[in-house]
């Protein structure tokens, strides 16, 4: 067992006037993650704490936060990473619900409108659909995206612009612009050539340092800006 301290950031709007911090000084075993401190909190010390949790593997993307300035996924970070003093508080951009649960609902409704599935224009194949490697790759790691909003909520472009589509909805756009078996690229090219689509990510990267599947977003989105640019030529 190790001592740590952690500092959380809580307010619940309507109770609280602003944001405060409030420490908890708790005893963990030394391999734990940030959601096993964050569990020790709620059952044993103070039960209104309130944060996401769901599949405990990386895969849903529900836990994601800010652990002393840097936005991970608390089932997967090992509290070693950070030494004893930890400062955890909720994704940035983001309105408050309570303590470290963000309003997710505006990241969701700009994913909708990319269209987030597989338009087509031909009948559906008895069988399943056939890619080769090569088309395959051409979507690569977009297909990795858990949807936890750590790049937005990372990216500078989304913190001023609510209206801006941010890294995430832009990623799932190319991750079906690019797949050989959708018919929807025209429609969706349309929706990111946009002052606040894809030409409002300035290439700054922190999108790719905030992804927990270390997805090259930046990338992505040039090869989306080049794509955008071939299609009005």
């Amino acid at each position: 067992m190790i001592d740590i301290s952690a500092k959380i950031l809580r307010y619940q709007p309507g109770k609280d006037e602003k944001p405060h911090w409030q420490v908890f000084d708790i005893a963990v075993e030394d391999e734990s993650t940030i959601l096993d401190v964050l569990n020790e909190i709620h059952w044993q010390h103070d039960g209104t704490l309130a944060y996401r949790r769901s599949c405990r593997s990386s895969i849903c993307g529900s836990c994601a936060m800010k652990v002393n300035g840097r936005n991970v996924l608390a089932c997967e970070t090992p509290i070693h990473r950070f030494g004893r003093k930890l400062k955890i508080e909720p994704l940035s951009g983001f309105d408050i619900i309570k303590d470290l649960a963000v309003d997710l609902d505006p990241f969701f409704a700009k994913l909708k409108r990319i269209k987030p599935y597989l338009l087509l224009d031909k009948p559906l194949p008895d069988k399943e659909f056939v890619q080769s490697p090569a088309q395959l790759e051409a979507i690569g790691e977009s297909t990795l995206c858990i949807l936890c909003a750590a790049c937005s909520a990372a990216c500078p472009s989304s913190w001023p612009n609510s209206e801006y589509l941010g890294p995430a909805a832009l990623l799932k756009a190319y991750r079906f612009i690019f797949d050989s078996r959708d018919d929807g690229a025209d429609q969706r090219i349309e929706i990111v050539n946009d002052k606040n689509g894809v030409w409002r990510c300035h290439t700054i990267f922190n999108c790719m340092e905030a992804c927990p599947k270390k997805i090259k977003i930046t990338e992505y989105l040039s090869r989306l800006k080049v794509k955008v640019v071939e299609n009005s030529l």
